[in-house]
């Protein structure tokens, strides 16, 4: 999405249900960005997930294992990567884009989250 005509990075969180656990735009698409949201997801939801279905961005695999490495039952958490497994995800962003596809972009962060968090 663009903020300001700056391209915005959403990395968002959704359960089995298709539910929002968690989202967060951020300017870089790296391991610390990635880090940071798996960090607020993981400790929003008070508990380790059983499976984590990911991108093929190679900073959110790192940075998905090495969050889990942190924790003492993260071994157990399954890392998946799959074109159809993100099918669900995908999904979820389609009601974001086309909110924003008539807007043409926004011209604040703030205001950005504020709409992302009311869809």
């Amino acid at each position: 999405m663009r903020i300001k005509g700056r391209w915005t990075y959403l990395y968002r969180a959704v359960d089995k249900e298709g539910e929002t656990v968690d989202f967060l735009l951020c300017a870089k698409r790296d391991v610390a960005a990635a880090r940071a949201f798996l960090h607020r997801a993981f400790k929003s939801q008070g508990r380790l997930p059983r499976a984590v279905t990911l991108d093929g961005c190679q900073a959110s695999h790192r940075a998905a294992r090495e969050v889990l490495g942190e924790h003492r039952r993260g071994e157990r958490t399954k890392i998946r990567s799959s074109k159809y497994l993100n099918n669900l995800i995908e999904q979820d962003h389609r009601s974001i884009k086309l909110r924003l596809g008539p807007m043409l972009g926004l011209k604040r962060l703030r205001s950005a989250s504020i709409t992302i968090a009311g869809i």
